[in-house]
């Protein structure tokens, strides 16, 4: 049994935020999608973040920090019952709860994370708390719940009777799933400063305490304010064997575009791994300047830009054709 965790949403003529959501382009774009004169800009992954975007974009036009943006475009997504990879909505472990994971990141290298976390709506903002409250960057599972709760957040019941349906009917069936669609957002603001943000449910039916990519800084998401950022979705156990966020980073360090950085970041788990049956690894690349770079291993990936002026789903080119 497959599920598909995002049935692409048409943008033709939807308005968001202030925003057209145009239409996916049939051209492939692979980089310089946006530039330094375009900003502030907003990315992230898959097209029907178009609407996160569109949020993240009205709170930088009206002068909020990249990292504001962030934390309320990713929110969108996480309050969305169709969407079954991130928050509400999201599809259980196998033993039916919901698990959340989520991770952000400031232009100072500040860093704040949650894992395993339940019953609490928005993990982006609990992650924001852990960044800003506490001497730590990560706090996982009923530590998390209490620290949340301490905050003034609310217990949730945040699985839906779609997701509760789909675990029942993968239960009797017991057959493989494919679902690793993580939000995963980057933002530079207009004073030049970029943050970054994910959030995810995870594998859906993954074993009850698995963690993935998405609260380890380096792994699904990375941030250095002199150089640029990156932040994945996709199969994160490859992601964190590789820390491919940082790497990309690190890479555009090196003066690599974020595309050829992007490819490089596939590539190495191309070659370091033995088994890629029904995996893929997808990557965003965003400059300082504001290029944009994005690869994946397969066909399949789209991913968002979003400036003052437009706001658009581009398709990722990809490794294994």
């Amino acid at each position: 049994m497959k599920i598909d965790r995002r049935k692409f949403l048409k943008t033709g003529a939807v308005a968001g935020g202030g925003l057209l959501l145009n239409q996916l382009p049939t051209s492939r774009v692979f980089s310089n999608t946006a530039s330094a004169n375009e900003l502030p800009i907003v990315v992230s992954t898959w097209e029907p973040n178009l609407k996160s975007n569109a949020r993240a974009m009205e709170l930088l036009n009206g002068g909020n920090s990249s990292l504001d943006a962030i934390e309320q475009g990713i929110r969108v997504t996480e309050a969305d019952p169709n969407d079954t990879s991130v928050g509400y909505g999201g599809l259980p472990d196998a033993d039916g709860i919901v698990t959340l994971d989520a991770s952000v990141m400031d232009w100072n290298g500040n860093a704040g994370s949650v894992a395993f976390l339940q019953n609490i709506m928005h993990p982006i903002s609990v992650a924001r708390l852990v960044m800003e409250k506490t001497n730590h960057v990560m706090l996982a599972g009923e530590g998390a719940r209490k620290f949340a709760l301490e905050n003034g957040f609310k217990e949730e019941n945040l699985l839906t009777d779609r997701a509760r349906e789909a675990w029942l009917k993968w239960k009797e069936q017991k057959e493989k799933t494919e679902n690793h669609d993580t939000i995963g957002m980057l933002s530079i603001d207009k004073f030049r400063n970029m943050s970054g943000g994910v959030s995810t449910s995870g594998m859906g039916f993954k074993l009850h305490g698995r963690v993935g990519d998405s609260p380890i800084i380096g792994a699904a998401m990375f941030v250095d304010n002199q150089v640029g950022g990156a932040v994945s979705t996709g199969n994160g156990e490859y992601v964190m064997r590789t820390l491919g966020s940082f790497l990309i980073v690190e890479k555009m360090r090196d003066e690599y575009s974020p595309q050829k950085a992007c490819e490089l970041a596939v590539e190495r788990i191309y070659k370091s791994s033995k088994n890629l049956t029904d995996v893929n690894v997808c990557y965003i690349g965003l400059s300082k300047s504001g290029e944009v770079g994005a690869y994946s291993l397969r066909k399949g990936f789209t991913y968002c830009v979003t400036t003052p002026e437009y706001n658009r789903a581009f398709k990722s080119d990809y490794l294994i054709k």
